[in-house]
């Protein structure tokens, strides 16, 4: 028969020495069953790209899921069916780590972190519980799983980045590197470029053709937006991230969009000073800047020959620019 839960308002902001064995019992039934279904849920995330690890926590979550029954056994055996129902934001100085999602947005390592830390909060409490109650056999209890929560903070650190190198490890730092770069550096790159070398052109035309540092700086802020929202919707329709594995199209449009606004406004934000030659001096500068940064990440994430990566990005860039110098003077 499956114990019930009594629904009963508790007084709010009561002190952990003012609560019953069974209330302790219940607290911990609780934090049990969140972090089976926490860990399951990270498993399930990870199963695909971090099998090892999703292998970790489904072996936490079962494990887990034995404290719970062992903890529903030994409540039913002292105080019946009924669960007192309590909650964590009822206890003061009881810090109890909460799944906040965020950790399935930022990966592996974020998920392991969010363990360790509910795992230490855990022993913690069944340290503190067990030094609370004088009935032997729950103080056993508690005691046990104390050590056995310690166990599992253990586990969720063996294979974090300060761990030796193992195979496993090795593995999945490859694909945490891989999904970075299809998911973050590639559509980012993208935008950087396509913002830095394309709106050249019609910022250095305008600039040219007005000889007004405000003129031109307008051209520039219509031309870096436009592109941004041009560029942010294309890379988001353009895959769904399914089949190449390059993760959410939300996320991608967002970093090409963003990416793509900031290489054009970078070499547009020097036409706010009304001087137009000290603006144009200023805008190449940026602009050159910009095109080093682009060749830095081609090489640092991409592979490419540093040498390679500079004489094609400033290749690109100088064609560009003369264009809309010829045109602006013209």
């Amino acid at each position: 028969m499956p114990i019930a839960q009594a629904v009963a308002f508790n007084r709010r902001g009561r002190t952990f020495d003012e609560l019953t064995d069974g209330e302790i019992l219940a607290l911990a039934i609780s934090s049990e069953e969140n972090a089976s279904r926490t860990y399951l849920g990270f498993a399930d995330e990870l199963r695909e790209e971090y099998p090892d690890s999703a292998r970790m926590f489904t072996d936490m979550a079962k494990e887990e899921d034995d404290h719970r029954r062992r903890l529903l056994a030994l409540f039913q055996r002292k105080f019946g069916e009924v669960l007192p129902f309590i909650r964590w934001e009822d206890v003061r100085g009881i810090r109890q780590e909460v799944p906040s999602g965020t950790a399935v947005l930022t990966g592996a390592e974020a998920m392991r972190r969010q363990a360790r830390g509910m795992e230490a909060n855990a022993s913690r409490f069944y340290h503190l519980a067990a030094s609370h109650t004088r009935d032997a056999a729950i103080r056993a209890v508690l005691g046990d799983l104390a050590i056995a929560e310690a166990a599992h903070e253990h586990t969720a650190g063996e294979i974090d980045e300060h761990a030796p190198p193992t195979p496993a490890r090795q593995e999945e730092t490859e694909t945490a590197r891989r999904n970075f770069i299809l998911r973050v550096v590639q559509p980012g790159l993208v935008g950087l470029m396509d913002g830095s070398v394309s709106t050249l052109a019609p910022v250095f035309a305008a600039a040219f053709a007005t000889h007004n540092s405000w003129d031109a700086f307008r051209v520039g802020m219509a031309a870096s937006i436009g592109a941004g929202i041009s560029m942010g919707f294309a890379e988001a329709l353009a895959d769904d991230g399914k089949l190449s594995g390059r993760g959410t199209p939300l996320l991608r449009g967002v970093v090409c969009g963003l990416m793509t606004v900031a290489g054009g406004i970078g070499h547009t934000l020097p036409y706010l000073i009304p001087d137009f030659l000290t603006a144009t001096v200023i805008a190449g500068i940026v602009a050159a800047i910009e095109l080093i940064i682009i060749a830095w990440v081609q090489w640092r994430y991409m592979d490419t020959p540093p040498i390679s990566a500079g004489a094609k990005v400033m290749l690109g860039g100088a064609l560009v620019l003369a264009a809309g110098i010829l045109i602006g003077s013209g």
